[in-house]
């Protein structure tokens, strides 16, 4: 797994994390904290042009880890929990992933048709969060059976208001398709369907924004 620039390195090895190799910019090398240089089995310095030319990012980053991917781990059935039903943009999955890491939701779920948690896109996206959460993938809406905690959707047009429920915890949040929302499987499998107040007048909120209004309500009712 290709990982690059200071800030997704340095949280993978605030996790504790070995990278199998480190690669610098032949510029940056003699910047490089001790930390970094000292961080890898083995560090590689490459011309600054072709660290360019391998760089996924606009600007390329001076620093990339290479590190192995973690094994699949297996579905906790009492973690407080995000599952993500065919979420297919990487910009919105790492934004929810970033939340749930802030809110105290320790696993995320994701279905089959959501984008793919560890690619490059998702990554960036989620700024580090990947390597605190338990990510579990590829599953079907079935294999939710397994999870004890209960399913919390949102709804446009039926259910309690968010911010006057008295939400469980542990809980499993489920965020739904971009154009589609949750599948109707998924919503009639639900403990509880919530609404969020949008007292302006437009549904406007994106699942991302929506995931994190959820994930925020339920942290401060823990507090």
């Amino acid at each position: 797994m290709w990982v690059e620039g200071e800030h997704l390195c340095s949280a993978a090895l605030v996790r504790g994390l070995k990278p199998v190799l480190a690669v610098f910019s032949a510029s940056y090398w003699p910047l490089a904290q001790a930390g970094q240089a000292q961080a890898a089995l083995k560090n590689v310095v490459i011309d600054d042009a072709l660290m360019a030319s391998i760089s996924d990012l606009p600007s390329p980053a001076p620093l990339a880890f290479v590190l192995d991917l973690p094994a699949a781990p297996a579905l906790q059935a009492e973690a407080p929990t995000v599952v993500l039903d065919r979420v297919q943009d990487a910009g919105n999955v790492g934004s929810i992933l970033r939340s749930a890491a802030a809110f105290g939701f320790t696993q995320i779920v994701a279905l089959k048709g959501t984008a793919l948690l560890w690619s490059p896109k998702v990554l960036r996206a989620g700024m580090g969060a990947h390597f605190g959460l338990r990510l579990v993938e590829g599953l079907a809406a079935h294999d939710l059976s397994a999870l004890q905690a209960p399913l919390l959707v949102t709804s446009s047009h039926e259910g309690e208001w968010l911010h006057q429920a008295s939400l469980p915890w542990p809980c499993a949040w489920v965020m739904g398709h971009e154009g589609q929302g949750v599948s109707p499987e998924l919503a009639a499998r639900a403990a509880m369907a919530l609404r969020i107040a949008q007292p302006g007048g437009e549904e406007s909120l994106n699942v991302a924004a929506a995931a994190a209004i959820c994930l925020c309500t339920g942290a401060v009712a823990r507090v």
